[in-house]
Parts: structure tokens; sequence; C-alpha cells
């Protein structure tokens, strides 16, 4: 699946594109994006440029499956293009490729496709029918675990099937919408009843999204084999969290008003074959650890289902920002810490019977390391509320506050390859 698209030698026309860490030739993901106040079409993110698929699709520059690819994504949201065949991505990306490398002979007429980022408002890059949250950072469900059962952090089935549950498809946003603090009924250990007012204990969680491509039927499961087929891409993902909300309500069912209030993710799909170079081994699980069922072993899936892909989050407080002052890292962690791949989460969901449909997105689940230097969240990164974190200023946070601005960056990196970038995943709390 590698081929002269990911070759670390080529480079673009695009001036911009040649030395960036997030959109070099390399990568092209897909979205949508809206020029100058214009009606909203798919784009290629190419260094600081967008190159419009709705002008590409009318081309005679493009023909076969890349017309096909780039006429699908011409609207406003990619879904039908997520829909086609992985072969017809990847004709669209072999053919942009083609058109923007240096040397190029139609430089002027795609010239006229491009327009400057700086110009354009990025959108959803596909309308989400259904949103998943998946459970398969294990060092996040340890340290989480550790606060409330310190003998027992995991629970019996944790290690034997992907932990999910059903989120909330409306409420996603693209990066730099507000983040408004939600209300609801909240009880503190030494209170007699609860009450009900906004949270206090708002907090990220630092997760990858999982874009669906093409879907299934109701009643037929993906096979594990074939699961890596229905990946269309991925992208940055900060499930927001009402830890105090969450504490109440969450038993029996799980998450509710904690988690459906607000989702940011990154505004680019970085495609699955952008990352063919980044596919890593499935890290070994400790030994006594049970072997997944056979429905969720795939030999090729544990030699390349995980992905090197660096995480990382920074905080910046209304007054750091007043004052100049750069936003901190608090937190770089790695999608190598994953306890279930990709392919795995396809899997499970469907083995009952459950139809994906392209443009479904499925979140893996915070992903911390199994040391203090890579924590996805507030609430294990100040232990529950109870060691705040130290800020530029004299500022310290236990939790976030209105005004604080959270930011998620991510690179795939490799040895011999560019590396590839997936753009902002930005929000701030606005009360």
């Amino acid at each position: 699946m590698i081929d002269e698209t990911h070759d670390p030698a080529r480079t673009s026309w695009v001036e911009s594109a040649n030395g960036s860490s997030e959109f070099p030739i390399q990568n092209l993901p897909l979205g949508s994006f809206s020029p100058n106040g214009g009606a909203p079409r798919g784009g290629v993110a190419i260094g600081e440029m967008i190159l419009d698929l709705s002008l590409a699709a009318r081309s005679a520059l493009l023909s076969g499956e890349a017309k096909a690819a780039a006429e699908a994504g011409a609207g406003g949201a990619l879904n039908p293009l997520l829909g086609l065949p992985g072969s017809a991505r990847r004709a669209l990306r072999r053919r942009l490729s083609e058109l923007l490398k240096d040397g190029a002979p139609d430089r002027a007429e795609v010239e006229t496709w491009l327009y400057p980022a700086s110009a354009c408002t990025l959108h959803m890059p596909a309308q989400v029918g259904d949103y998943t949250d998946f459970y398969a950072g294990i060092h996040h469900a340890l340290n989480v675990g550790r606060q409330f059962r310190p003998d027992n952090p995991l629970l019996p089935n944790y290690k034997h099937v992907p932990i999910g549950y059903h989120g909330r498809a409306s409420s996603i946003r693209v990066s730099g919408a507000g983040v408004r603090r939600p209300s609801g009924q909240k009880k503190s250990p030494d209170a007699e009843t609860p009450s009900f007012g906004p949270s206090a204990r708002l907090d990220l969680e630092l997760e990858l999204g999982i874009w669906i491509g093409q879907g299934n039927d109701l009643g037929a499961p993906i096979p594990i084999g074939q699961a890596r087929g229905h990946i269309a891409g991925f992208c940055l993902l900060n499930d927001w969290s009402a830890r105090d909300l969450q504490a109440w309500e969450y038993q029996p069912l799980g998450p509710f008003l904690a988690k459906n209030f607000m989702t940011t993710i990154s505004p680019w799909i970085v495609t699955a074959e952008a990352l063919e170079p980044f596919r890593i081994a499935q890290p070994p699980r400790p030994g006594g650890d049970p072997a997944p069922m056979p429905y969720l072993w795939d030999e090729a899936d544990q030699a390349g289902g995980a992905y090197g892909l660096d995480l990382e989050v920074f905080l910046s407080t209304r007054a750091m920002r007043e004052a100049g002052t750069a936003p901190v890292r608090i937190s770089r962690s790695a999608a190598r810490h994953l306890y279930w791949t990709a392919a795995q989460m396809v899997t499970h969901h469907t083995v009952g019977g459950c139809d994906l449909n392209p443009g479904d997105l499925l979140g893996t689940g915070t992903i911390s390391t199994p040391d203090d230097s890579g924590l996805g969240s507030l609430l294990e990164l100040t232990r529950g509320g109870s060691a705040p974190i130290s800020l530029p200023g004299g500022e310290t946070r236990t939790f976030l506050q209105d005004g604080d601005e959270l930011s998620i960056a991510g690179h795939a990196r490799a040895e011999g390859f560019a590396t590839i970038g997936f753009g902002p995943c930005t929000g701030v709390v606005v009360g």
C-alpha cells in the first residue's frame, strides 16, 4: 500500500507544503470548507492552501475512479466519498499528488482550484449519523479505576471485550467552536442529596477519532480481517467531560449529560492511505492477559494494526493569552498505548449485527501513557483534583476554568518518511 505518494523526496509547487509538518504533499487529508463566504464543498489540504474538489471534479485532468471520487466529494459533506471503495480514495490521492508535485505540467489549471486556508471556513467533514466512544486506553482505565477501586481498578470484562458506549452525534463540532460548561445534577460524597448547577469539574479527554468508510448491512458483521477496509481515516478528538455530573449519573447505564454536551474534532480526515507508512505492530499484551477471542484476532492486524502517532495536549488560560505567554504542554502521549486496535473496535461494534454507515465516527477512548508523562485527562493529571498543576504566572488548575483554551496536536512519524499532521483540535471554555 506504500507508493510514490509517500515518497519523502516528493515536493510540491505549493511552496507552503514543503517542509510542513501538518499538510505536506504526502498527507492530502479530506475535509469540508467554504471559501470567502461561499457554499461548503469538499476540499483537500495542501500546505496553507485548500484544493476545491468541486472544481477538480469538473476538470478533464481527472478520470476514472479519481474523477468519481472528486465528484462524490464535491458537496459540503463527504459521506458519498467515504462510502466509495478504498480504491477510489487511492486513485484520487495518486492523481492529486501527481498534479501537485513539482514539475507537474498542468499547474496553471490546478492553481485555479486552490484557496488560501486563512480565507476559508472549515466545517464538519461529514454528517455524523452515529457516534460511539470506546474505552480502549488501558492506562487511562487503570488510572481512573485506581481512584475509585484501588485494589481492583479494571472491571473483569476490560481485557476480554472492547468497552464502548453510544455517544451523541448532534453535539460534535470542529476545532474552534466554543465549549459551553454544562449544567446537571451532581452529588458530592459528603452531601445527603444531589444539587443542580454548572459543572465545576470540566475535563478533557485525549482521543483519536476513527471515520467509517464503507459500511455494512444490518445483521452482517464485519470480520476482523476485513475491518481495515471499512476505515476511511482518522482525526483528533476531545470528548469533553463533566466529571462531577458523571460521578453521580453514570451508574447503572454509563455517561449521559456528562458527555453529550460537546465533542471537538480536528476538521481534516487524515486518510488510511496517508497513514500506511506509520502502521506499527500492536504492542504485545502483558503476560497473563487473556488472548482476544477468535473473532477479534487477526495476525495481520496484530502485525500492523496500530499507528505511530504522537499526541500532545496544550493548555492556555485567559491570563496567559493576555500576557502573551505561550500555551503549556501538559501531556504527551502516543496512539500505541491503545489496548485494542481500530479494526478490533470496528469488528466488535458490528459482531452483534449493528450496521455502520459512511461518516459514522468512533472515539478510541482516552489515550494515556503508562507513566505520568502523558496522562490524557485532568482527572488523571491532578489525581482527581487533589494535586493541582502549576501554570505560568502563578496560576494552578485542577479542572478547566472559563476562558481556558485546550488544544490537541497529533503527528505521524516514521523513519524514512515525511511527518504528517492532523491540524488543530482546539476549544475555549466560554462559560
